[in-house]
């Protein structure tokens, strides 16, 4: 398969180019495309075949459901047993947005879609390029990130064809993503709301909304957790991890400094190629074969809009170690330590 590439203005996409690929999904094709968090891999979510050949593409496992997006709230409730006052008021405040809500799924909703649960994870993107894919698709479209399981996710076009080149029909380019991390996902089928992801809606706004919500141990592990059933991606397998070994050093900036420092030592001895992902605050204090700051440790929505593209630059500089810099955990903060946490398989130095 070769994959058509269709670059699009991110605020004015060409009609044709979204009828391409709209037309691509009608036919139970694969296309990937611009969200505001991560580029996703979409298919038509009513289409059995389709949204199984996004699990093969992706090498995904089948236990791990996708999330679907849709571009108005009236097809939340075809999808959806019911959709209670309080999903109705985050629609309200947060949609079109980086929050994904899980609701009791309607019958109508083929398995495969939901990876056989009782539940659906839904979201409407704030990117006009989806929401014209969408809107012209005429379906609700299922879309994790347009990677190959496991690897960081891609915030450009050029990431998803490192990956998918060849194993999709087509990816819609329209520049970097703004956020960089995936969507929070936020479960409203107990009777307290539960964050199950961290991402661009931050649990200190969902409070403000709700009241009271609960993160699920998944969302701020230190360690990994024994997981049977996954109600939301990013939980059960391996997520976001570059093919460098990755590190975290979390504890007082100055001690985390040191540290890092020592173990940059430690493994150049034993001659690795060592990284160093660190903030712009403190990148002058190493000496590495490769040192990235993510960004300014006051702007974590920068730091966020890095941090998967950086983990990419890493592997192309073949580093065969990361030794990252932990970050506070509040705000944005907290989802992109899940990320990173998830990246290093919870190999985590606390100082």
């Amino acid at each position: 398969m070769k994959t058509l590439v269709l670059k699009v203005d991110p605020r004015r996409p060409s009609k044709e180019k979204i009828c391409t690929a709209a037309n691509l999904i009608k036919r139970g094709g694969l296309v990937a495309f611009p969200t505001e968090t991560v580029y996703g891999l979409g298919a038509d979510s009513l289409n059995a075949e389709a949204v199984s050949a996004i699990f093969k593409a992706k090498k995904r496992p089948l236990d791990n459901p996708p999330i679907v997006h849709v571009a108005d709230v009236k097809t939340v409730r075809k999808l959806a047993v019911e959709v209670p006052a309080r999903a109705r008021r985050l629609m309200k405040r947060f949609w079109p947005g980086p929050l994904t809500l899980i609701l009791k799924r309607s019958k109508n909703v083929p398995e495969v879609t939901v990876a056989g649960l009782d539940t659906i994870a839904i979201r409407m993107p704030r990117h006009d390029v989806a929401l014209a894919l969408i809107r012209r698709s005429e379906c609700p479209i299922s879309a994790p990130s347009a990677n190959l399981s496991g690897k960081p996710s891609p915030t450009t076009a050029k990431h998803v064809l490192e990956d998918l080149d060849g194993r999709i029909d087509a990816v819609l380019d329209a520049g970097p993503t703004k956020i960089g991390v995936e969507s929070t996902v936020l479960d409203l089928t107990a009777d307290l709301p539960e964050i199950l992801r961290p991402g661009g809606v931050s649990f200190e706004s969902l409070k403000q909304i709700l009241g009271e919500v609960r993160l699920s141990p998944f969302a701020n592990a230190e360690k990994a957790v024994c997981v049977e059933k996954v109600r939301s991606p990013g939980i059960k397998h391996k997520h976001y991890a570059p093919d460098a070994d990755v590190l975290i050093v979390e504890g007082e900036l100055a001690s985390k400094i040191r540290k890092i420092n020592e173990l940059v030592s430690l493994y150049r001895r034993r001659g690795k190629k060592v990284g160093v992902l660190c903030t712009d605050e403190t990148k002058e204090y190493y000496e590495a074969d490769l040192i990235k700051p993510l960004g300014s440790r006051k702007n974590l929505t920068a730091i966020a809009h890095n941090l998967f593209r950086l983990l990419r630059e890493f592997d192309a500089d073949k580093a065969d170690v990361i030794i990252a810099e932990g970050l506070p955990t509040e705000g944005l903060g907290l989802a992109i330590m899940n990320r990173l946490r998830k990246a290093a398989s919870f190999n985590i130095v606390r100082v």
